[in-house]
């Protein structure tokens, strides 16, 4: 039987994800900047880090009082060109926003700027963060270490995260190019989907207890792990391996928070940690001739010769780009047991899910 799609107005979730953070305590105008973070993140198609966590992860922790509603940021370590933010084991995207905010800043003084963060949480999509220094027209780059989910390559058993790698550039082309990739196959949220509509998974995307490739997403939930980028040593998996222990690096163990395995634990805060880079572009060039030669690369990439049966090349971020262009005028599409879980859990906390879908199929 084919589930139930219903689509809500990114606006309408904005507000109602503020409601339900705010009713846990958290400030209005953290609430809402989270929300957005939340809410982009299903506009883009990454349904996986998008409100499906609102309740399992941000509203479970706050209440079990594993997340600081307040998130009381705290410099550590500042020159004029680098920091160390401690979030005080508050909410990841505030957190995030903050330091990249304050690394943008930085950056147009000393041309290049580092931000790391301790002792944060889940943040969202690594992508939100890096696009944040478009608006200044500069690189911005965003990692990530997360709760340990992903086997190394000849491994068993989950010994680092999908520890995501995003970073974005302007261009003078319609789109800029961004860049936003786990160092695992999948993140587990797309697994999580996977079970929730009793859909297997392809082979390849994680293993069971044994370190066997499985297709059965429970098997990858209780007790197995995430498949490193590139999946098994024959097809170079160990790439993806090592790139997330370098994310694991310059997130946790240069910040000053978690790593590896005591990174995101789920019984005790989490001590996860973030690196925010922002690179001025006229510090190395002029930005309009960066930008004219960074489209020039973005044409002859999406032109180049397309493989038997191929009608189209796509650049980094170009999906999510034309994903969120058409959720905003459709509205924005989730399982229907997706809200129906939102909606208990909201009801629990006196804030019911109440939103009028804009569509239903």
């Amino acid at each position: 039987m084919k589930a139930q799609i219903l689509r809500f107005r990114s606006e309408d979730l904005e507000r109602y994800v503020e409601r339900f953070l705010n009713k846990l305590g958290v400030p209005l105008d953290d609430a809402r900047l989270s929300a957005k973070v939340l809410v982009a993140a299903d506009l883009r198609g990454v349904s996986s880090h998008g409100i499906i966590r609102l309740q399992t992860y941000y509203g479970r922790r706050i209440r079990d009082g594993l997340i600081d509603p307040l998130t009381p940021i705290i410099p550590v370590y500042e020159t004029s060109a680098t920091a160390t933010l401690d979030a005080g084991n508050g909410l990841g995207m505030v957190a995030a926003s903050r330091a990249m905010e304050r690394c943008i800043r930085m950056a147009k003084n000393s041309n290049v700027a580092v931000v790391t963060v301790r002792n944060s949480n889940h943040y969202g999509i690594a992508g939100y963060y890096a696009m944040m220094a478009l608006q200044e027209s500069q690189i911005g780059i965003s990692l990530t270490n997360a709760q340990p989910l992903v086997a190394p390559t000849y491994g068993r058993t989950a010994m680092l995260g999908t520890n995501p790698i995003a970073v974005a550039v302007p261009s003078a082309s319609v789109l800029p190019f961004v860049l936003d990739m786990a160092t695992s196959i999948v993140p587990i949220g797309k697994v999580t989907l996977h079970e929730k509509t009793g859909e297997p998974v392809p082979l390849g995307w994680g293993m069971d207890a044994r370190g066997t490739l499985t297709n059965d997403p429970a098997a990858i939930l209780k007790g197995g792990a995430l498949s490193p980028l590139g999946g098994s040593d024959i097809l170079r998996g160990y790439k993806g391996y090592d790139l997330a222990v370098v994310v694991d690096i310059l997130s946790g163990i240069l910040s000053g928070s978690g790593f590896g395995v005591s990174a995101g634990a789920n019984d005790q805060p989490a001590r996860i940690g973030h690196f925010f880079m922002v690179i001025n572009i006229g510090a190395f060039r002029p930005l309009d001739e960066f930008k004219r030669d960074m489209a020039t690369l973005m044409d002859e990439l999406k032109n180049a010769p397309k493989a038997e049966g191929q009608e189209r090349i796509y650049l980094a971020g170009e999906k999510e780009f034309e994903m969120a262009a058409e959720n905003r005028i459709k509205g924005i599409p989730f399982l229907g047991a997706v809200i129906k879980e939102l909606d208990q859990a909201g009801r629990e906390m006196g804030v019911p899910f109440d939103l009028k879908p804009v569509a239903v199929s």
